[in-house]
């Protein structure tokens, strides 16, 4: 079957097809031109395109500013204002295609820029900043916070909820400042970010005082007020429960009998008094794009932007943890993500006055990452299983360590014959049947094969990107789903340690959006349910590998990693990455990290899974399972301890 060569893009100018033309870039931004951006679901033209860009070492967004026109790029003046620390090397930016010409070679911002990733929204243009002096108004003004401060990035807080509301002689809500993220809302439009709408604590108690009736606040007017309905007329939202563990008036219990000494006691229902209970916090609610699409394609960006809006509104002597329970499956797991080494700088900057906690992931048994070794000459088959009815497309990165210039990868789509093999550096697209389709047919998939690409920075991804298997619009292309086999080979002397991650692709909370995750498939793999099944044993040698499951965004080296644990006896949760790793001692790429730097509690016991916390109403419990659970009491305990 024949592939065909990659299409000038219609956004960045950029003839794909050229030869190495992709080297460097986000393959997904690649994929994203190669399909006419079909996957973002635009309702009209791009006009600007976000991106998240780190700076060459020494360089300041400042500079990148001024060798650049605010008519071709546009950064949010919370990057060059002082809640930027001195010396941050990241920002993100919207940009038009004079962008991609400046940033080639000879271009005025090719000594200036190191990377670049794609951060478009799905189902959402991305509109032009409102930079300042094009402003109603500001938003979030008034004295910067001082000593202990939570910050939350998250989607869906209940931010008039009882546990958040201060006792005694400090009443009011304990949110001072949030910022949605969405281009629809209730607010202000916060003059450093250039887009969202900001309400500040004085406007949450305002509308709180507004709706009380005998005493009692009705949450529902409240949410209503600031047009916040879609998010928050669920029982369960998953930044209300999440705040709560991390913030809420509930006190960790003494050490109990059972409880491993290196781990925190859990949270109990008694009232609190710890800093955690009554410090202020900063909350970010991102955009819901940003939420439904969980394959974390405006992720990175969305995250940045929040960092920085939480600093923005601390003194620099502030103590401030962060809880991110967020993440997404691919990625280099090396540390060396864009998002990853964003995270990684502003910390070292903040030098003591800023800690980020994400959790691990609650993958470890859905069977989206592969490993293996290759010697020269040969080669493996990986068994990619695609769902029907999957509305969403599906991504696999293929990750090779430096010097891996010999591998071909093959693929092969289900019912269909193999497509040539392919080489580092080159890339195509398949248009679908033996013969080929129509010029301006849309690909079914793509092998996105750079020299070295953005998304990290050690060896290179061949990205494989294939189209929804299901549409409601007749106009859109669907692949074939099965199973699609990816062959890879060695061509050249030594041995060859590859990872193959599956994106993640699955459901929203309390939504359907159409997606489904894939898999894996391998006879080897162990899926019988008994107790050593859970883990890798070294000496089965299927190539689908629970350890190296682990959060795209949580790899980093100061950062801090939070895995699930069970309160009952202190064993580990199953579907999180387990510490110590059980397949220590099989070959991985340089850098890769696989076991969480810490544990915190995710289950009760191997039956009642899941935690207790706040729902999205006073008075309302409920229980959500996974490491993003665990993640807010390691904030609490982190901040506590600041």
């Amino acid at each position: 079957m024949p592939w065909s060569p990659l299409p000038t893009g219609s956004f960045t100018g950029i003839d794909w097809s050229a030869a190495y033309a992709t080297t460097g870039f986000d393959p997904y931004l690649v994929w994203a031109e190669a399909d006419n951006f079909a996957g973002y679901d635009l309702k009209s033209p791009l006009v600007w395109l976000p991106l998240v860009i780190e700076l060459k070492a020494g360089v300041s967004v400042q500079q990148l500013i001024n060798a650049a026109s605010s008519t071709w790029l546009q950064v949010p003046p919370v990057y060059t204002s002082a809640a930027a620390p001195v010396g941050l090397r990241f920002c993100t930016a919207k940009v038009k295609q004079a962008f991609f010409t400046q940033t080639a070679p000879g271009g005025a911002l090719a000594p200036l820029v190191l990377r670049f990733e794609l951060c478009l929204p799905r189902g959402e243009q991305a509109p032009p900043l409102t930079l300042p002096g094009t402003t109603v108004g500001t938003a979030g003004g008034g004295a910067l916070l001082e000593g202990k401060v939570i910050g939350l990035i998250d989607g869906g807080l209940a931010f008039a909820h009882a546990n958040f509301v201060g006792q005694g002689s400090s009443p009011g809500t304990r949110i001072a400042h949030f910022w949605r993220q969405d281009a629809k809302g209730v607010g202000t439009v916060p003059v450093n970010m250039g887009y969202g709408h900001a309400i500040t604590a004085q406007e949450i108690n305002q509308a709180m005082l507004d709706n009380t009736y005998n005493g009692l606040v009705d949450e529902s007017r409240v949410y209503a007020q600031f047009d916040m309905g879609m998010a928050l007329n669920k029982p369960i939202s998953h930044g209300t429960h999440i705040l709560d563990l991390a913030a809420g008036p509930r006190t960790l219990q003494a050490q109990i009998a059972g409880v491993p000494p290196d781990l925190d006691a859990p949270p109990s229902w008694a009232m609190a008094n710890d800093d955690a209970s009554h410090c202020p916090v900063v909350a970010v609610q991102l955009d819901w794009p940003t939420v439904r699409d969980t394959s974390g394609g405006s992720m990175a960006g969305h995250i940045l932007d929040g960092l920085l809006y939480i600093l923005s509104h601390c003194q620099p002597s502030a103590q401030v943890a962060v809880n991110l329970s967020w993440g997404t499956l691919a990625g280099p797991h090396d540390g060396t993500a864009l998002l990853e080494a964003a995270m990684d700088q502003l910390i070292d900057l903040q030098a003591g006055h800023l800690q980020i906690i994400i959790p691990v992931c609650n993958s470890y048994q859905g069977r989206t990452h592969a490993n293996c070794t290759l010697q020269k000459g040969e080669q493996t088959t990986l068994h990619w299983q695609g769902l029907p009815g999957d509305s969403t497309q599906n991504f696999l990165e293929i990750w090779l360590p430096e010097g891996a210039q010999g591998i071909e990868i093959r693929i092969t789509p289900p019912g269909q014959p193999s497509l040539p093999a392919l080489k580092w550096g080159e890339s195509r697209m398949w248009l679908g049947g033996a013969n080929g389709a129509a010029p301006n047919a849309q690909p079914l998939c793509a092998l996105v094969y750079p020299k070295s690409v953005a998304l990290g920075q050690h060896g290179t991804c061949a990205l494989i990107a294939v189209a929804p298997t299901f549409a409601f619009q007749p106009s859109t292309s669907t692949a074939p789903s099965g199973r699609w086999q990816v062959t890879l080979s060695n061509t050249k002397d030594g041995a060859v340690t590859v990872d193959a991650y599956i994106e993640r692709d699955d459901v929203v909370l309390g939504h359907h959006t159409g997606a489904k995750q894939s898999h894996f498939e391998d006879a080897l793999y162990d899926t019988r349910g008994n107790p050593d099944s859970f883990v890798d044993q070294p000496g089965n040698p299927t190539l689908i590998r629970r350890s190296g499951t682990f959060n795209s965004i949580a790899s980093g080296v100061k950062t801090l990693s939070v895995g699930g644990v069970r309160l009952s006896d202190g064993s580990w949760a199953h579907y999180s990455p387990r510490k110590p790793d059980p397949d220590a001692t099989r070959p991985t790429r340089p850098g890769v990290v696989k076991v969480p730097d810490t544990e915190a509690y995710s289950d009760e016991n191997p039956i009642l899974v899941g935690v207790k916390a706040a729902g999205t109403r006073s008075g309302g419990v409920v229980r959500l399972v996974g490491t993003s659970d665990a993640a807010p009491q390691v904030t609490r305990r982190v901040l506590n301890a600041m």
